[in-house]
């Protein structure tokens, strides 16, 4: 086994993922690496194999892992990268701080950045994917991020670096995002708590948010989030090819496409990464056979499958 660098971090041998995923399956990493801080990260990278692969993980609400585990160590920042500090109509957030308490905070000293509030995750993940909702995104708030490279420098990267489109990013490979700066425009906090309660009890009534799920299953074809407008079309939503294809509720095992919302997908006890990542492949098989439509994945999965 490749020789680890030293840390000030915590790094575990042979981790079991399935914990760490709001899915609730997966195998086991080679190695995770908690890093004590951005210092103690860009050490690790510079001083790690280069052949060894890096995945940078955030809280798993929108990853499979697969049941054969990942041959890779997988990052994740805890505590020491979970600040939030707000300058003005500015709001700075450590790479594992909640999108849900970006919004919040932001809110608290009247910044807009409610479209946050009902995304799944924290600001890494937001970032790399673009996230967004209700017509809004991570791009037309972002500002900058820090990052640190694979070889271990600490850098500053751009809206124009990422090059933000529908749900991706160019972040690079092996790169780690540690923060990230939005700006937002002004807004009372009143005005802006309600709206916040308003889409969250939309989500409720809309999404089984009570359920073990990873967020959007597929992206939306047409290439845009849903904005909650009355003039927004339904014609080109994933959910409304999945229930055209008859998929809606369909099972694999352990795995079902929500009865609530056809786009999410829940491990309803017992699913192995399998049985979510069959089920996925089936609905995208059916609503192609259905509409020609090839539906993309939102999760993202990675790792290797059980060997037969």
């Amino acid at each position: 086994m490749t020789q680890m660098p030293d840390v000030r971090g915590k790094l575990t041998p042979n981790k079991d993922l399935s914990g760490l995923t709001w899915l609730r399956v997966g195998g086991a990493a080679d190695w995770l690496f908690q890093p004590a801080d951005v210092d103690d990260l860009a050490g690790f990278l510079r001083d790690l194999d280069a052949s060894v692969d890096i995945f940078p993980m955030g809280v798993g609400s929108n990853l499979i892992v697969r049941d054969g585990g990942l041959r890779a160590v997988v990052i994740r920042m805890g505590r020491g990268f979970n600040n939030i500090t707000v300058e003005g109509n500015r709001v700075t957030a450590g790479v594992a701080a909640l999108d849900a308490h970006v919004a919040r905070k932001a809110a608290e000293a009247g910044v807009d950045l409610t479209f946050l509030r009902t995304i799944p995750g924290a600001v890494g993940g937001a970032v790399r994917m673009n996230a967004g909702c209700y017509g809004s995104y991570v791009a037309d708030a972002f500002i900058s991020a820090k990052a640190v490279s694979r070889a271990g420098e600490i850098v500053d990267l751009s809206a124009d670096d990422l090059n933000f489109r529908y749900r991706q990013t160019d972040l690079p490979k092996g790169w780690v995002i540690v923060s990230a700066t939005f700006e937002g425009p002004s807004g009372d906090p009143d005005v802006l708590a309600a709206r916040m309660d308003e889409q969250l009890a939309k989500r409720d009534a809309t999404q089984p948010t009570k359920d073990r799920t990873a967020g959007s299953t597929f992206r939306n074809p047409a290439g845009f989030s849903s904005t909650g407008k009355a003039d927004d079309v339904h014609d080109l939503k994933a959910w409304k090819v999945i229930d055209d294809a008859g998929m809606r509720g369909a099972r694999v095992g352990g795995a079902q496409m929500s009865e609530k919302h056809s786009n999410f997908m829940i491990n309803t006890g017992g699913a192995s990464a399998a049985d979510l990542e069959n089920l996925g492949e089936e609905v995208r098989k059916r609503v192609f056979q259905n509409s020609g439509i090839t539906l993309e994945w939102e999760i993202m999965r990675v790792g290797e499958p059980t060997a037969k």
